[in-house]
């Protein structure tokens, strides 16, 4: 699953063609799912419950069903009947903010020693010529900045999301977007205004384009080592701060 949960019924009834008896299941169950009547983790009646509950025959609810789990707001397991996957924006906004609250500087860079590597690895492989394009519209964009050293991180975060969207892997690409979600941007933010002088923006330039050409070119060796080096830079760096 990605991840991504709808907010609303009318924005899961957007993606979906369904009647109008199955919209109105579709929106009990999610209101009951919202309100946490049926909490994550949670199983659901049966179909045969929820279809006496809901005066509507099994096969609309089977077919609701159908249309939330499609949505990543259930899963079904066979023989065992479906359970709630859906987690509230708040509770996923707290679990943000607790871990970003409990991961140092240091807890993060580890973290992107563990998943950068692979990340560049699958990327090589994986990317699609649609996907190095975007690429290298953001390496172009990050190629301009030459002295704001806060947008050129903000770019370097894009251009490192784009190489995870590439692998192709959506729970790793969903992994390293936490990983930088955990660290606060204030913090990155201030860190980077100490260290990233005009000289040294001009050299993460050179390095990301030597990077883009490795993947560019499938040359997983290259590909790696560049972003390996990078990070022993950034190790380097944040003990200096420390």
């Amino acid at each position: 699953m990605s991840g991504h949960f709808p907010r609303s019924s009318s924005q899961i009834a957007s993606q979906y063609s369904v009647g109008a008896t199955v919209q109105v299941v579709i929106d009990s169950l999610f209101a009951r799912i919202k309100s946490e009547e049926y909490p994550e983790g949670a199983r659901l009646p049966s179909e045969r419950t929820l279809s006496s509950e809901l005066g509507v025959a099994r096969n609309t609810v089977r077919d609701a069903l159908d249309v939330l789990e499609a949505s990543n707001i259930i899963r079904r397991r066979a023989g065992s009947g479906s359970f709630v996957t859906y987690k509230s924006q708040a509770k996923r906004s707290d679990i943000r903010n607790t871990l970003a609250e409990n991961t140092s500087p240091m807890d993060h860079l580890v973290v992107r020693g563990i998943l950068e590597p692979e990340m560049v690895r699958l990327a090589v492989m994986n990317m699609t010529p649609k996907d190095l394009a975007e690429l290298d519209d953001i390496l172009s964009e990050m190629e301009k900045i030459t002295t704001d050293a806060v947008d050129f991180a903000t770019s370097e975060e894009h251009f490192y999301r784009k190489i995870a969207a590439g692998t192709g892997n959506p729970l790793l690409a969903s992994c390293y977007n936490l990983a930088i979600e955990a660290c606060p941007q204030t913090l990155r933010s201030s860190m980077m205004r100490r260290y990233l002088t005009p000289q040294r923006i001009e050299d993460h330039q050179k390095r990301y384009n030597a990077l883009f050409n490795a993947i560019s070119a499938r040359d997983v060796e290259s590909a790696v080592e560049y972003i390996k080096l990078h990070l022993i830079e950034e190790q380097k760096m944040l003990l200096q701060e420390d």
